[in-house]
């Protein structure tokens, strides 16, 4: 009965602690990226990507691991304005899209894919074009091309 307590009680100021460091804006213990993603991203992508239509949120399942495969793409997905100005650092942001890829965009994500970098993320948050909306029809464009040419190879 003693021990049950005692490991109950650890839980609780675990998540104390962390609630604690949140609300005081201390950098906690470095959290997964599954909770990273509740914490940052599915509050409109949803908790399985699905996003919402009506409200001009994408649906991420199956699509980023395709724009991953082109390089305007795996920039784009960095540049955009919820994921470049995330509060999370470049390494917990690298962790973030390198832990959601495999699981929103396996089926296409392709099979040399390298992971995202601390470096790379800080690379693409300081070097975001002013036209976002041009970026991702060029990515667009790009992954169009590249499945244009992969249908039509024999």
């Amino acid at each position: 009965m003693h021990a049950a307590l005692a490991k109950r009680a650890g839980r609780l100021c675990s998540s104390l602690a962390i609630v604690m460091s949140i609300s005081l804006g201390q950098p906690a213990l470095a959290q997964s990226p599954a909770l990273d993603y509740v914490q940052h991203c599915a509050g409109c992508h949803r908790d399985d990507g699905s996003g919402s239509a009506r409200n001009g949120v994408p649906d991420m399942r199956g699509v980023i691991g395709r724009l991953a495969g082109v390089p305007t793409g795996r920039d784009f997905l960095i540049q955009v304005a919820g994921v470049a100005q995330t509060p999370l650092d470049d390494e917990a942001l690298a962790r973030l899209m390198n832990w959601l890829l495999p699981r929103m965009g396996e089926a296409a994500l392709p099979a040399d894919f390298k992971p995202y970098t601390a470096a790379e993320i800080a690379r693409l948050r300081a070097t975001r074009p002013a036209d976002l909306p041009a970026q991702r029809a060029q990515a667009v464009a790009e992954l169009v091309a590249l499945e244009t040419r992969a249908a039509t190879t024999p």
